[in-house]
């Protein structure tokens, strides 16, 4: 089995370090700068509490030197995804699966529903339908990803909680290529369940992001005040139940409560949510596969999103004023190729 991670981050170098340990999987690295210098130099090392681990995988940043793998588990946000689809071309055969483990709406959605929605593109998370016509939706394989990771130094992965990727046919399926990949993530120590519908894992996570991590980097709060303060725990919930009947309207079913889903994230204590330590870091926000495809849902299923628009135009406006959101000319509908990382 011929597994490239693109994208070997944190998350990724993750996947990558514990994957290249199962006997029969060929793991290869998609990675840039000084953390591929110090994986070429050094081997990939993991973290995990007192133990190290150290991978030696093949690392490059030109995917045309790996040729067709059976699986390409693309680990970066939507925006940096949609900017190297071209660049993965040269790792896609006849039967590449490709795996997308980011936050929020994927751009595939719409495939293999059955419903008058089929084959809908969405345009906040793909713009052109760039990764529809260069990746294909056939190939896609949907994955939650659960884990909290990062990087520790150039070349060293640290691992902190969780190992549950769950994974997912866009059309409920469980296939030969899902079923194979599962097992051997199990093998590599991962919880790896296939899911018979994706679309409600993405939606329970995507519940949380959207508005725990917008009003976070607004505040500049922990994710327990977000939750636990009177004002934004009450904008948290608005934002959440107008994403709820959106996701109802397209057939999603939420196995939790919106009070139970807001106590579970004031438990995991002072984090700072994804989209804060961007700000911080003056890192691109990760803004349109989180907020702007939901709020673009909801008029498709013409539903008013208030709440979701007020912090929308908010966290939109601030990523531009910072330079890590794109701006959008006058006279179109389409970003600039601004892209700050």
């Amino acid at each position: 089995m011929r597994v490239c991670i693109y994208g070997a981050g944190a998350i990724g170098g993750y996947l990558g370090a514990e994957l290249a340990q199962v006997d029969g999987v060929e793991v290869s690295l998609i990675a840039r700068g000084a953390h591929l210098a110090a994986i070429k130099e050094n081997g990939l090392k993991l973290l995990i509490g007192e133990e190290e681990r150290v991978a030696k995988v093949t690392a490059t940043d030109n995917p045309a030197e790996l040729g067709p793998q059976d699986y390409v588990i693309v680990a970066l946000k939507t925006h940096q995804a949609w900017d190297v689809a071209d660049q993965m071309v040269p790792l896609l055969g006849p039967d590449t699966a490709v795996v997308t483990c980011q936050n929020g709406v994927p751009w595939w959605y719409f495939f293999g529903v059955n419903s008058a929605y089929q084959n809908l593109r969405l345009n906040s998370v793909d713009p052109d339908d760039r990764q529809w016509d260069l990746i294909g939706p056939q190939r896609a394989i949907g994955c939650v990803v659960y884990p909290a990771t990062e990087i520790a130094a150039p070349g060293i992965v640290k691992h902190t909680y969780g190992n549950k990727f769950a994974l997912g046919e866009p059309d409920g399926s469980m296939s030969e290529r899902s079923t194979r990949l599962s097992q051997a993530l199990q093998e590599a120590g991962f919880k790896a369940p296939v899911l018979p519908n994706i679309r409600d894992e993405i939606w329970l996570k995507l519940w949380g992001n959207l508005c725990f991590n917008p009003i976070s980097a607004l505040t500049r709060a922990t994710l327990d005040v977000v939750a636990t303060d009177p004002g934004t725990r009450a904008l948290s919930r608005a934002m959440m139940e107008e994403a709820q009947r959106i996701g109802a309207r397209l057939g999603v079913h939420f196995r939790v409560d919106v009070e139970r889903r807001i106590n579970g994230a004031a438990k995991v204590g002072a984090h700072r949510t994804s989209m804060l330590q961007d700000l911080e870091k003056g890192r691109q926000l990760e803004v349109d596969a989180l907020l702007t495809a939901v709020q673009e849902m909801g008029r498709l299923v013409d539903l008013q999103t208030p709440h979701i628009d007020s912090v929308l135009a908010l966290i939109q406006q601030l990523g531009r004023t910072q330079g890590l959101y794109p701006v959008f000319p006058e006279d179109s509908g389409s970003p600039e190729s601004l892209v700050v990382d």
